[in-house]
């Protein structure tokens, strides 16, 4: 009897959350409204954070972000080459240029001991992504940022859940953009949020994710509301619904324990895995941190393997067990070659990870057996 597939990630959502999904459609206000706002405030306790500004998308956030910013035609904002494009998209999209730095391949976050040769007269922002959940040695960044009069917007879709020497991720610092993608660690089906302490960012970021409209769009329509508004910049439609926002308001409450899982799944990879030649491993680093494990990601180990990552992939597909890909390194995307004029060779720790790299499964829902499943198909494969 074949067993049924076994996807690399799948979402965990509670019947409490699907019931208020229903009382939502029920209550006929399914757009912005009342459950956002309580999602909204829910985040801000989390986080310990001022301005919380739930969105359609990261992509989103990241986007409004760099624009609220201020970004000029040719300022540069510094980051990755091992990200989801997104990260590189939304720097382009809100006028500006990607100047990328090589990983660590330790950690496969940026380098930080390449980061202050990039900055030029032109960088404006670095963003770094928290890769995988781990997160990045940010004093590091912060320190360079404060010297030399730089912002910092933190690419965070990874790391709900992560902490920094003993603060969450989203708690201290400039700005961070986080995913609710149903692949992260908690969901509201498609969705995001910017975190920040800026309060001119907030508003424009408030602004920018409708219209340009001067006031939230269900107050104007409720009973006490007024429905007159103004226009004060262009904007665009980006605005989270309470569908969604019932989601994620129970998700919020579930994270501390799909964070525990995340972790105790991580740890028996790292445990199971430690003594195969034909992985490369994760590593982590020496500073104090947790690590939310959105994904785990290993290095196949070709020659030891006899197989290349596609192979690999393939052949546990055949067996019914799903696994991701992230990433190929960014900068050899058609359009940034022609673009940029990156080419191969220019990041070889990125281009060499993203060649091998690959995601086993890994969610909250994941039994020990299937664990245990993942782990014989892989043998299997690999000692055929």
């Amino acid at each position: 009897m074949t067993e049924e597939f076994l996807p690399f990630s799948r979402p965990s959502i509670s019947q409490a959350a699907i019931d208020d999904v229903v009382a939502c459609l029920q209550s006929g206000w399914v757009a912005t409204g009342p459950r956002v706002t309580q999602f909204t405030e829910a985040l801000k306790e989390y986080f310990q954070a001022p301005y919380v500004l739930p969105l359609m998308s990261a992509t989103a956030g990241l986007h409004f972000s760099l624009l609220a910013m201020g970004l000029a035609p040719g300022d540069e904002v510094i980051t990755t080459p091992l990200t989801f494009a997104a990260t590189l998209n939304t720097i382009v999209l809100a006028g500006g240029r990607p100047v990328l730095v090589d990983i660590d391949p330790a950690t496969l976050n940026i380098d930080l001991n390449k980061l202050e040769e990039a900055i030029t007269e032109r960088t404006r922002v670095i963003m770094p992504v928290h890769f995988a959940g781990l997160p990045v040695d940010l004093d590091i960044i912060y320190q360079l940022a404060e010297s030399r009069g730089l912002r910092v917007l933190e690419d965070a879709a990874h790391a709900i859940g992560s902490e920094y020497k003993g603060k969450r991720i989203g708690s201290f610092g400039d700005t961070q953009v986080y995913s609710f993608h149903p692949t992260k660690n908690i969901t509201t089906g498609e969705g995001g949020c910017v975190v920040t302490r800026d309060a001119e960012l907030a508003k424009t970021v408030g602004l920018l994710r409708f219209h340009g409209i001067d006031r939230e769009s269900w107050n104007r329509y409720g009973k006490s509301g007024n429905q007159d508004y103004e226009i004060v910049m262009p904007g665009y439609k980006s605005n989270m619904m309470d569908i969604q926002a019932a989601i994620g308001i129970h998700q919020l409450r579930e994270l501390e324990g799909f964070i525990t899982r995340r972790n105790e799944l991580a740890e028996r990879y790292q445990e199971a895995l430690s003594d195969w030649p034909q992985w490369m491993l994760p590593l982590r680093p020496s500073y104090d941190h947790r690590h939310a494990w959105h994904i785990y990601p290993a290095l196949i180990n070709e020659q030891v393997a006899n197989m290349n990552r596609e192979e690999f992939m393939a052949a546990m597909k055949a067996k019914n067990i799903g696994v991701g890909l992230h990433y190929h390194a960014a900068h050899l995307y058609p359009y940034y070659r022609e673009q940029f004029g990156y080419q191969p060779g220019d990041f070889p720790h990125a281009e060499f990870v993203g060649e091998r790299i690959m995601s086993l499964p890994l969610f909250p829902a994941m039994t020990d057996a299937d664990h245990d499943r993942v782990l014989d198909v892989m043998y299997s494969i690999l000692h055929k």
